[in-house]
Protein backbone atom coordinates (compact mmCIF):
# COMPACT_ATOMS: atom_id res chain seq x y z
CA UNK A 1 0.00 0.00 0.00
CA UNK A 2 1.73 3.16 -1.23
CA UNK A 3 1.19 6.73 -0.11
CA UNK A 4 -0.44 9.13 -2.58
CA UNK A 5 -0.62 12.84 -1.72
CA UNK A 6 -3.35 14.89 -3.40
CA UNK A 7 -3.40 18.68 -3.31
CA UNK A 8 -6.97 19.86 -3.71
CA UNK A 9 -10.33 18.36 -2.72
CA UNK A 10 -12.49 19.73 -5.50
CA UNK A 11 -14.40 17.34 -7.78
CA UNK A 12 -11.23 15.92 -9.39
CA UNK A 13 -9.19 15.67 -6.21
CA UNK A 14 -12.06 14.01 -4.36
CA UNK A 15 -12.74 11.55 -7.17
CA UNK A 16 -9.05 10.68 -7.44
CA UNK A 17 -8.78 10.12 -3.70
CA UNK A 18 -11.74 7.75 -3.84
CA UNK A 19 -10.30 5.77 -6.76
CA UNK A 20 -6.97 5.34 -4.99
CA UNK A 21 -8.52 4.58 -1.60
CA UNK A 22 -10.82 1.94 -3.06
CA UNK A 23 -7.75 0.42 -4.68
CA UNK A 24 -6.29 0.00 -1.22
CA UNK A 25 -3.74 2.83 -1.37
CA UNK A 26 -2.98 5.21 1.47
CA UNK A 27 -4.21 8.68 0.48
CA UNK A 28 -3.37 12.04 2.04
CA UNK A 29 -5.53 14.95 0.86
CA UNK A 30 -4.06 18.40 1.43
CA UNK A 31 -6.27 21.51 1.45
CA UNK A 32 -6.47 24.78 3.33
CA UNK A 33 -9.68 23.68 5.06
CA UNK A 34 -8.83 20.06 5.72
CA UNK A 35 -11.61 18.88 3.41
CA UNK A 36 -11.82 15.74 1.34
CA UNK A 37 -13.72 12.47 1.16
CA UNK A 38 -14.32 10.32 4.22
CA UNK A 39 -12.71 6.91 3.82
CA UNK A 40 -10.67 4.68 6.08
CA UNK A 41 -7.71 4.98 3.69
CA UNK A 42 -7.93 8.79 3.39
CA UNK A 43 -6.16 11.20 5.70
CA UNK A 44 -7.23 14.83 5.43
CA UNK A 45 -4.69 17.52 6.26
CA UNK A 46 -5.34 21.24 6.62
CA UNK A 47 -2.35 23.28 5.48
CA UNK A 48 -1.25 25.85 2.94
CA UNK A 49 0.12 23.87 -0.01
CA UNK A 50 2.12 26.88 -1.19
CA UNK A 51 4.45 26.23 1.77
CA UNK A 52 7.06 24.12 0.00
CA UNK A 53 8.66 22.90 3.23
CA UNK A 54 5.36 21.75 4.70
CA UNK A 55 4.22 20.16 1.44
CA UNK A 56 7.55 18.36 1.08
CA UNK A 57 7.20 16.95 4.59
CA UNK A 58 3.70 15.72 3.82
CA UNK A 59 4.88 14.11 0.57
CA UNK A 60 7.92 12.40 2.08
CA UNK A 61 7.84 8.74 1.09
CA UNK A 62 4.92 9.22 -1.31
CA UNK A 63 4.77 7.37 -4.60
CA UNK A 64 2.97 10.27 -6.26
CA UNK A 65 2.05 13.89 -5.64
CA UNK A 66 -1.08 15.04 -7.45
CA UNK A 67 -1.87 18.59 -8.46
CA UNK A 68 -5.67 18.60 -8.36
CA UNK A 69 -5.95 22.18 -7.16
CA UNK A 70 -8.52 24.44 -8.79
CA UNK A 71 -8.00 28.13 -8.04
CA UNK A 72 -10.78 30.46 -9.11
CA UNK A 73 -10.20 31.37 -12.73
CA UNK A 74 -10.05 35.10 -12.03
CA UNK A 75 -7.31 34.45 -9.42
CA UNK A 76 -4.99 32.32 -11.54
CA UNK A 77 -2.22 34.92 -11.80
CA UNK A 78 -1.96 35.24 -8.03
CA UNK A 79 -2.74 31.67 -6.93
CA UNK A 80 -1.03 29.40 -9.45
CA UNK A 81 2.63 30.58 -9.40
CA UNK A 82 3.34 29.93 -5.70
CA UNK A 83 1.40 26.67 -5.70
CA UNK A 84 3.11 25.38 -8.85
CA UNK A 85 6.50 26.28 -7.39
CA UNK A 86 5.77 24.45 -4.14
CA UNK A 87 4.62 21.33 -6.00
CA UNK A 88 7.78 21.30 -8.10
CA UNK A 89 9.95 21.72 -5.01
CA UNK A 90 8.15 18.95 -3.15
CA UNK A 91 8.40 16.58 -6.12
CA UNK A 92 12.11 17.26 -6.44
CA UNK A 93 12.85 16.83 -2.76
CA UNK A 94 10.82 13.65 -2.26
CA UNK A 95 10.99 11.85 -5.60
CA UNK A 96 7.19 11.54 -5.74
CA UNK A 97 5.86 11.50 -9.29
CA UNK A 98 4.26 14.88 -9.95
CA UNK A 99 0.92 14.03 -11.56
CA UNK A 100 -1.01 17.04 -12.82
CA UNK A 101 -4.71 17.37 -13.59
CA UNK A 102 -4.94 19.98 -16.34
CA UNK A 103 -7.19 21.17 -19.14
CA UNK A 104 -7.05 22.27 -22.77
CA UNK A 105 -6.44 25.98 -22.22
CA UNK A 106 -2.76 25.73 -23.09
CA UNK A 107 -3.56 24.81 -26.69
CA UNK A 108 -5.38 28.07 -27.37
CA UNK A 109 -7.64 28.22 -30.45
CA UNK A 110 -7.05 25.18 -32.66
CA UNK A 111 -7.87 24.02 -36.15
CA UNK A 112 -9.01 20.42 -36.19
CA UNK A 113 -9.14 17.82 -33.44
CA UNK A 114 -6.68 18.03 -30.54
CA UNK A 115 -4.34 15.03 -30.51
CA UNK A 116 -1.17 14.17 -28.57
CA UNK A 117 0.78 15.96 -31.32
CA UNK A 118 -1.11 19.25 -31.06
CA UNK A 119 1.27 21.97 -29.80
CA UNK A 120 0.62 24.19 -26.81
CA UNK A 121 0.16 27.45 -28.68
CA UNK A 122 -1.95 29.67 -26.40
CA UNK A 123 -0.91 33.32 -26.47
CA UNK A 124 -3.45 34.87 -24.08
CA UNK A 125 -1.56 35.28 -20.77
CA UNK A 126 -4.10 33.41 -18.69
CA UNK A 127 -4.35 30.49 -21.10
CA UNK A 128 -0.58 30.41 -21.59
CA UNK A 129 -0.10 30.12 -17.83
CA UNK A 130 -1.13 26.46 -17.78
CA UNK A 131 1.10 25.74 -20.78
CA UNK A 132 4.06 27.38 -19.03
CA UNK A 133 3.43 25.34 -15.88
CA UNK A 134 3.67 22.17 -17.97
CA UNK A 135 6.80 23.36 -19.80
CA UNK A 136 8.58 24.07 -16.52
CA UNK A 137 7.68 20.67 -15.06
CA UNK A 138 8.71 18.92 -18.28
CA UNK A 139 12.04 20.77 -18.32
CA UNK A 140 12.79 19.57 -14.80
CA UNK A 141 11.82 16.03 -15.77
CA UNK A 142 14.19 16.12 -18.74
CA UNK A 143 16.94 17.43 -16.45
CA UNK A 144 16.39 14.43 -14.19
CA UNK A 145 15.28 16.60 -11.28
CA UNK A 146 11.74 15.23 -11.05
CA UNK A 147 9.44 12.65 -12.59
CA UNK A 148 6.21 14.08 -13.95
CA UNK A 149 3.16 13.46 -16.09
CA UNK A 150 0.04 15.42 -16.91
CA UNK A 151 -3.51 14.54 -17.94
CA UNK A 152 -5.68 16.96 -19.88
CA UNK A 153 -9.45 16.95 -19.89
CA UNK A 154 -12.03 18.83 -21.88
CA UNK A 155 -14.99 20.58 -20.21
CA UNK A 156 -16.41 18.52 -17.37
CA UNK A 157 -19.93 17.16 -17.47
CA UNK A 158 -20.38 17.18 -13.71
CA UNK A 159 -19.69 19.55 -10.84
CA UNK A 160 -19.57 23.31 -11.41
CA UNK A 161 -19.20 23.08 -15.18
CA UNK A 162 -20.89 25.04 -17.93
CA UNK A 163 -23.04 21.96 -18.58
CA UNK A 164 -24.16 21.43 -15.00
CA UNK A 165 -24.81 25.12 -14.40
CA UNK A 166 -26.25 26.33 -17.71
CA UNK A 167 -28.03 23.15 -18.82
CA UNK A 168 -28.57 20.50 -16.14
CA UNK A 169 -29.83 22.88 -13.48
CA UNK A 170 -32.63 24.57 -15.48
CA UNK A 171 -33.53 21.48 -17.52
CA UNK A 172 -33.74 19.39 -14.37
CA UNK A 173 -36.28 21.89 -13.04
CA UNK A 174 -38.28 21.76 -16.28
CA UNK A 175 -37.25 25.28 -17.27
CA UNK A 176 -35.73 26.86 -20.35
CA UNK A 177 -31.94 26.90 -20.41
CA UNK A 178 -30.31 30.17 -21.43
CA UNK A 179 -26.96 29.07 -22.80
CA UNK A 180 -23.94 31.42 -23.18
CA UNK A 181 -22.49 29.35 -26.05
CA UNK A 182 -23.57 28.33 -29.57
CA UNK A 183 -25.92 25.34 -29.57
CA UNK A 184 -24.89 23.55 -32.75
CA UNK A 185 -21.10 23.27 -32.51
CA UNK A 186 -19.39 19.94 -31.75
CA UNK A 187 -17.54 19.87 -28.42
CA UNK A 188 -15.79 17.22 -26.32
CA UNK A 189 -17.14 16.61 -22.82
CA UNK A 190 -15.13 14.71 -20.19
CA UNK A 191 -16.39 12.81 -17.14
CA UNK A 192 -14.66 13.60 -13.86
CA UNK A 193 -14.49 9.91 -12.97
CA UNK A 194 -12.47 9.31 -16.12
CA UNK A 195 -10.05 12.07 -15.12
CA UNK A 196 -9.56 10.41 -11.73
CA UNK A 197 -8.97 6.96 -13.19
CA UNK A 198 -6.46 8.36 -15.66
CA UNK A 199 -4.55 10.20 -12.94
CA UNK A 200 -4.43 7.10 -10.76
CA UNK A 201 -3.18 5.05 -13.70
CA UNK A 202 -0.48 7.29 -15.17
CA UNK A 203 1.06 8.18 -11.81
CA UNK A 204 2.40 4.66 -11.44
CA UNK A 205 3.21 3.77 -15.04
CA UNK A 206 6.67 4.73 -16.29
CA UNK A 207 5.36 4.83 -19.86
CA UNK A 208 3.34 7.90 -18.91
CA UNK A 209 6.13 9.95 -17.40
CA UNK A 210 7.60 12.89 -19.25
CA UNK A 211 4.55 13.71 -21.35
CA UNK A 212 0.88 14.68 -21.27
CA UNK A 213 -2.14 12.46 -21.90
CA UNK A 214 -5.66 13.28 -23.06
CA UNK A 215 -8.30 11.84 -20.75
CA UNK A 216 -10.49 9.15 -22.36
CA UNK A 217 -13.46 11.09 -23.67
CA UNK A 218 -16.60 10.15 -25.59
CA UNK A 219 -17.37 11.28 -29.13
CA UNK A 220 -18.14 15.02 -29.27
CA UNK A 221 -21.68 16.36 -29.00
CA UNK A 222 -23.20 19.77 -29.62
CA UNK A 223 -24.84 21.55 -26.71
CA UNK A 224 -28.22 20.77 -28.21
CA UNK A 225 -27.39 17.08 -28.63
CA UNK A 226 -26.07 16.91 -25.08
CA UNK A 227 -29.20 18.56 -23.69
CA UNK A 228 -31.45 16.15 -25.60
CA UNK A 229 -29.49 13.16 -24.28
CA UNK A 230 -29.65 14.52 -20.75
CA UNK A 231 -33.43 14.94 -20.64
CA UNK A 232 -34.00 11.58 -22.37
CA UNK A 233 -31.78 9.68 -19.92
CA UNK A 234 -33.37 11.32 -16.90
CA UNK A 235 -36.99 11.22 -18.05
CA UNK A 236 -37.32 15.00 -18.16
CA UNK A 237 -39.47 17.19 -20.42
CA UNK A 238 -38.00 18.03 -23.86
CA UNK A 239 -35.11 20.45 -23.65
CA UNK A 240 -35.91 24.09 -24.31
CA UNK A 241 -32.78 26.05 -25.16
CA UNK A 242 -32.05 29.65 -26.04
CA UNK A 243 -28.59 30.78 -27.13
CA UNK A 244 -27.53 34.02 -25.48
CA UNK A 245 -25.90 36.49 -27.88
CA UNK A 246 -22.24 37.17 -27.22
CA UNK A 247 -23.14 40.78 -26.41
CA UNK A 248 -25.07 39.55 -23.37
CA UNK A 249 -22.09 37.57 -22.12
CA UNK A 250 -19.80 40.53 -22.70
CA UNK A 251 -22.17 42.82 -20.81
CA UNK A 252 -22.50 40.38 -17.93
CA UNK A 253 -18.73 40.49 -17.61
CA UNK A 254 -18.98 44.11 -16.53
CA UNK A 255 -20.63 42.98 -13.29
CA UNK A 256 -19.59 39.35 -12.79
CA UNK A 257 -15.96 38.17 -12.57
CA UNK A 258 -16.63 34.67 -13.87
CA UNK A 259 -18.74 35.91 -16.79
CA UNK A 260 -15.89 38.20 -17.71
CA UNK A 261 -13.46 35.29 -17.73
CA UNK A 262 -15.71 33.26 -20.05
CA UNK A 263 -14.92 35.76 -22.78
CA UNK A 264 -11.40 34.33 -22.93
CA UNK A 265 -12.58 30.78 -23.62
CA UNK A 266 -15.62 31.31 -25.81
CA UNK A 267 -13.50 30.28 -28.80
CA UNK A 268 -13.82 26.72 -27.51
CA UNK A 269 -17.53 26.81 -28.32
CA UNK A 270 -17.60 29.16 -31.30
CA UNK A 271 -15.99 26.48 -33.50
CA UNK A 272 -15.63 22.70 -33.07
CA UNK A 273 -13.35 21.97 -30.12
CA UNK A 274 -12.72 18.25 -29.83
CA UNK A 275 -10.08 15.79 -28.66
CA UNK A 276 -8.90 12.35 -29.74
CA UNK A 277 -7.96 10.29 -26.68
CA UNK A 278 -7.22 7.07 -28.60
CA UNK A 279 -3.54 6.95 -27.57
CA UNK A 280 -4.37 7.12 -23.86
CA UNK A 281 -7.04 4.47 -24.21
CA UNK A 282 -4.84 2.06 -26.16
CA UNK A 283 -1.72 2.59 -24.05
CA UNK A 284 -3.32 2.07 -20.65
CA UNK A 285 -6.42 0.02 -21.47
CA UNK A 286 -8.77 2.80 -20.37
CA UNK A 287 -12.11 3.80 -21.88
CA UNK A 288 -14.48 6.71 -21.30
CA UNK A 289 -17.55 6.06 -19.19
CA UNK A 290 -20.59 5.82 -21.53
CA UNK A 291 -22.09 9.27 -21.88
CA UNK A 292 -25.61 8.21 -20.88
CA UNK A 293 -24.26 6.58 -17.73
CA UNK A 294 -22.59 9.84 -16.73
CA UNK A 295 -25.63 11.97 -17.55
CA UNK A 296 -27.84 9.71 -15.44
CA UNK A 297 -25.80 10.64 -12.34
CA UNK A 298 -26.17 14.40 -12.82
CA UNK A 299 -29.07 15.91 -10.96
CA UNK A 300 -30.28 19.50 -10.85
Amino acid sequence: MALHVIVGAGPVGTATAKVLAERGEQVRVVTRSGGGPEHENVERVATDATDADRLSALAEGAAALYNCASPQYHQWFTDWPPLAAALLAAAERTGAVLTVASNLYGYGPVTGTITPDTPLAATHPKLKLRADMYREALARHEQGRIRMTEVRASDYLEANSIFSFALAKPLGAGKRAWVPTPLGVKHSWTAIGDVARTLATVSGDERAWGRAWLVPTNAPLTVRELADRYVAVNGLPPAKLTELPYAVLWGAGLFDKMAKELRHTRYQFAKPFTIDSTLTEQTFGLAPTPIDQVLATITA
